[in-house]
């Protein structure tokens, strides 16, 4: 197992004379306001478990929601968004579970927190993150803001992955759930600007376009990235030019 985005873990003792189930661990950091999320092995593989808290564990109104959750997400399917790939109605120690992907890696928020922002994850946010969002507003999932804390980067390739992505899936959207996924967005954009070591001031203008509610679509804030990124380009194929060129002139003039 390697390491978790979780502080505070806490290792559970269950009693599975089958062996399905071991070594079953809290994560108190993932803890969401009617769920507890653990980490598991399945048939030695691992995996993870989201369930009700034990206050609610009993109660009809909170299964239901639990197997609406489990619904929705098990039909999702895209490279930035933590997969869902079973139910489970009586796990040891936990009792009615949706079962997730495993995942190795670290919490955007405890990133800010350790000052460990590189370029590759601001990237992320720029592409992965803004492409995970646009996918579940067009399969219309309703969910709860997206914080540094249901953004994941994994262990190895800073590869983002969300969280906490959606309970329900509606006709449609209103124009006032899409301004406020931006808005949310714009928020983990600013604070991720705020702690790195250096200025990106046109960066900085789109998050604080985002928070205004200056874009009206996921799609125009990615037009506006890039754009950004083609202004770069523009400026990096103009030095390269220019370089050639003065290359070119020093060797006619050398010979």
């Amino acid at each position: 197992m390697g390491e978790y985005i979780s502080k505070g873990e806490k290792l559970i003792e269950i009693n599975d004379p089958s062996g399905k189930w071991s070594e079953l661990t809290l994560l108190p950091e993932w803890e969401e306001k009617f769920y507890d999320v653990y980490t598991v092995r399945k048939h030695g593989k691992w995996v993870m478990l989201k369930a009700l808290k034990k206050e609610y564990a009993e109660d009809p109104k909170y299964i239901a929601m639990l197997e609406q959750e489990f619904e929705t997400r098990y039909n999702l399917a895209h490279a930035n968004i933590v997969m869902v790939n079973d139910f489970e109605k009586d796990v040891p120690g936990v009792g009615r579970a949706i079962i997730t992907d495993d995942v190795y890696g670290y919490s955007l928020r405890r990133l800010i927190d350790e000052k460990r922002l590189t370029p590759k994850i601001v990237h992320r946010l720029q592409t992965q993150l803004l492409d995970a969002m646009e996918y579940i507003q067009e399969n219309h999932i309703v969910h709860n803001p997206i914080t540094p804390d249901t953004i994941i980067f994994t262990e190895y390739n800073e590869n983002l992955k969300l969280i906490d992505v959606g309970y329900d899936q509606v006709g449609s959207l209103s124009a006032q759930d899409t301004e406020e996924d931006i808005k949310s967005y714009g928020k983990v954009l600013n604070e991720v600007l705020d702690h790195l070591p250096t200025s990106l001031p046109r960066l900085r203008k789109i998050a604080k376009r985002c928070e205004d509610g200056n874009f009206h679509s996921i799609a125009d804030v990615q037009l506006a990235m890039e754009k950004r990124n083609s202004g770069q380009i523009f400026i990096f194929i103009c030095t390269f030019i220019v370089m050639m060129a003065c290359l070119l002139l020093w060797l006619v003039i050398k010979q």
